[in-house]
């Protein structure tokens, strides 16, 4: 049996943080937190934003895209993560590492390209307010998330079996807490230098092209509520975007750091932590961001709390 048919059929082993076995208890502990908060954050702004008809609106829409996207996201990484803590390595199978390579990859393409439609839609809603409700209908908003969905998954589908193509006939061991697409790069005995320039260019493409919509968007945005004579309204216009402005903040920081750059550029301990960054931290975050400060959001959840839980608790 050649070395390439061994890789496949025994997987790779995931070592986490095991040069580090006294933090693996906390470590275990701060990511389960975290994961059971992010669940439950994403799925209260998905059925919230279902269940109240005032909240039915294009920008809700895509938020609730948003709440999904991380919650897979995290969900496809984090439960296989928790296990490698709790035992300080754990075994993946050939097909579970590139089944997460290539989820984790479109989800993360998916909302790179979603956050750029966010942008786009406060736009509309700042700066050609009478034709919003009619630009953004409801075709409008489905198309676009087709869309996103489809170059998200189109795109990694390219980077997935272009990695599988190569021989995994070295090490099997993977110095981090899931399949990442440079770690396999890494760990694999073929020319990988193809895939790294296709990594980098696609990356690099995505995230500029995403940014530039952004930036175009609140460009207009800004000089917009500059023309604006009362302090209220241009207060009021600004706030609209400020829940977007922080996700996007928080999403292409430690996503550029990942990857815009070749996947040796940089010391796999620092990866780790950028990558447990947009892996659970950005989508535990996501939902606070969206409902702390959202006046919207915290009077759905009063009427849902008045509609649903008081006159059950007060039948009890």
């Amino acid at each position: 049996m050649d070395a390439e048919n061994l890789t496949v059929l025994s997987g790779f082993i995931l070592l986490g943080f095991s040069d580090a076995p006294e933090l693996q208890t906390t470590i275990f502990t701060i990511f389960l937190s975290l994961y059971v908060l992010m669940v439950l954050g994403n799925l209260m702004m998905i059925l919230l934003i279902n269940a109240d008809p005032q909240l039915h609106t294009p920008m809700y829409f895509f938020l609730t895209h948003l709440s999904f996207m991380d919650f897979c996201l995290s969900s496809s990484v984090v439960p296989k993560a928790l296990e490698t803590f709790l035992l300080g390595r754990s075994h993946i199978s050939f097909l579970g590492c590139f089944a997460q390579v290539y989820f984790f990859l479109a989800l993360i393409v998916c909302e790179c390209f979603l956050l750029g439609v966010m942008a786009y839609d406060r736009y509309m809603a700042v700066c050609k307010p009478l034709l919003y409700v009619t630009i953004m209908s409801r075709a409008c908003r489905y198309g676009l998330m087709v869309l996103v969905y489809t170059m998200g998954f189109l795109s990694s589908l390219v980077h997935t079996v272009l990695a599988g193509r190569l021989s995994f006939c070295r090490d099997r061991s993977i110095n981090h807490f899931f399949c990442e697409l440079p770690t396999l790069l890494q760990l694999s005995c073929s020319d990988a230098h193809a895939n790294e320039i296709l990594q980098v260019c696609d990356a690099g493409l995505n995230i500029v092209g995403s940014i530039l919509v952004i930036l175009v968007s609140y460009t207009y945005i800004l000089r917009t509520i500059l023309q604006i004579p009362l302090a209220r309204r241009r207060l009021k216009a600004f706030s609209t975007c400020a829940s977007h402005l922080v996700a996007v903040t928080i999403f292409y920081g430690p996503g550029m750091l990942a990857y815009v750059q070749p996947c040796k550029a940089y010391a796999w301990d620092q990866a780790m932590l950028v990558s447990a960054c947009y892996t659970l931290l950005t989508p535990t975050l996501n939902p606070l961001i969206y409902s702390l400060r959202n006046k919207e959001v915290k009077g759905a959840l009063r009427r849902l709390w008045v509609r649903k839980l008081v006159p059950h608790l007060s039948g009890l």
